[in-house]
């Protein structure tokens, strides 16, 4: 058979055909592979990114503030608890669960901590240290009763979630509010960074990036698997160096009204920063994590394959309550006390967060960052409104709205999904 003939009885394959059969394709063949997956419902953040925008334009048109940069930097600030806890219930709504006490747990441990410290005298670390620990028990605690016991986690975490709060009551006493006497743990929210620090995270995060990357490639060479264009890499270096940029310049504008500049960008920015490259860097780059995706995809079957479902189980929730301590600590460092009703509110939110950033409820699909982004547009919309001087049930009317409607696509996407692949 000649060359034409070959060629004529096996057309070439099409670029999702390509990349599926292990032949490194090219840029465009990854745009069109993309494509694809768009339209057989796996949008990812695509959706979130696009409210990102919607919004930035809608509120910069309806008030000029919104655009000035004292309220990105507070933005900044607020979206920092809820872009941590939105990250911290991926790991549980990875596996096709929920964690329903994620915020109440990261109060009860801020009270622990402020107890501690302001009427025990324990020294802040020491204080701090004791409250992450009740919330890596309290996570350890709710891993048990779902993994071993068999408890569904909704059951087990709406329970503590209303026992926490009477916990928390309890811990904090009569007194209701401490305030929080510890700088170092306020500096966390009202600290800046100087205005060449910025620029120096900033090559911090190329230089991370771009060595991840080569890292990436060397293991895929190893191991036989064929790389992505290199294309993509410098794609990826150039957007984080144009977005990251952007923002820095931004934030070391002088946003002060004073005599006394403020200006620099906020010390919660890279500290979630190193949160999110880690948490990734776990369930996208490591055992652990590819166990994460197996068992939301189809537990029975991770489970026949030879993966100690319970034992991962136990520790995503392990780690979904560390993470939404973190968050604890940011939300309050921000306000500066810590009161009864600490992380009531937050844990909805961050539920939201996740599934508008494109993370199913249904397990098996999603990634820390587009729960970043979908916390971005939650914590956008209540920071726009409140600057529209709307009622607060419009805030929840609207935050509520947005979270069905994300539930929908992602119902509707799997659905697509599953009639392509049949």
């Amino acid at each position: 058979m000649t060359t034409s003939q070959r060629t004529a009885a096996a057309p070439d394959p099409v670029a999702s055909d390509l990349i599926g059969s292990g032949v490194e394709g090219g840029l465009g063949d990854q745009v069109s592979a993309w494509w694809q997956r768009v339209r057989g419902g796996e949008m990812g953040a695509l959706p979130a990114i696009a409210g990102l925008l919607f919004l930035t334009v809608l509120f910069g048109i309806l008030n000029p503030y919104f655009l000035t940069p004292v309220n990105f930097a507070n933005l900044m600030n607020q979206s920092a608890a809820l872009v941590v806890l939105g990250m911290a219930l991926v790991f549980v709504l990875l596996l096709g669960e929920i964690d329903l006490s994620a915020g109440v747990t990261g109060g009860v441990a801020m009270a622990t901590f402020v107890v501690l410290n302001v009427k025990g005298g324990v020294p802040w670390p020491l204080a701090l240290a004791t409250g992450f620990a009740v919330g890596l028990a309290t996570g350890a605690l709710i891993g048990f009763l779902v993994a071993r016991v068999g408890i569904p986690s909704f059951v087990v975490t709406l329970g503590l979630f209303l026992g926490y709060q009477g916990l928390a009551l309890l811990i904090i006493g009569a007194g209701g509010l401490y305030p929080i006497n510890a700088p170092e743990v306020i500096a966390l929210q009202n600290g800046r960074l100087p205005v060449w620090g910025g620029w120096v995270m900033l090559a911090i995060m190329l230089a991370v990036s771009g060595a991840t990357s080569v890292w990436d490639r060397r293991r895929r060479t190893r191991a036989g698997v064929p790389n992505r264009p290199v294309s993509l890499v410098w794609i990826k270096l150039v957007v984080i160096a144009l977005v990251g940029g952007a923002a820095v310049a931004v934030l070391n504008l002088n946003r002060s009204q004073s005599v006394i500049p403020i200006e620099g960008v906020p010390i919660i920015v890279p500290v979630v920063l190193v949160i999110l490259w880690a948490g990734t860097f776990l369930l996208d780059r490591t055992r652990f994590g590819r166990y994460v995706y197996a068992i939301g995809g189809n537990a029975e079957a991770a489970r026949r394959a030879g993966i100690k479902v319970r034992l991962i189980k136990w520790w995503c929730f392990v780690i979904c309550s560390g993470l939404a301590v973190m968050a604890g600590l940011f939300a309050q460092a921000r306000i500066g006390s810590v009161d009864g009703a600490a992380g009531r509110d937050i844990v909805l939110s961050g539920v939201a967060a996740a599934v508008v950033g494109g993370v199913s409820l249904f397990g098996g699909r999603g990634r820390l960052v587009h729960a970043a982004i979908g916390a971005l547009v939650i914590a956008m919309i209540i920071n726009g409104l409140g600057l529209l001087r709307l009622d607060a049930g419009i805030n929840l009317l609207v935050t509520g709205g947005v979270l069905i409607l994300a539930a929908t696509v992602d119902a509707i996407s799997r659905l697509r999904g599953g009639n392509v692949r049949s």
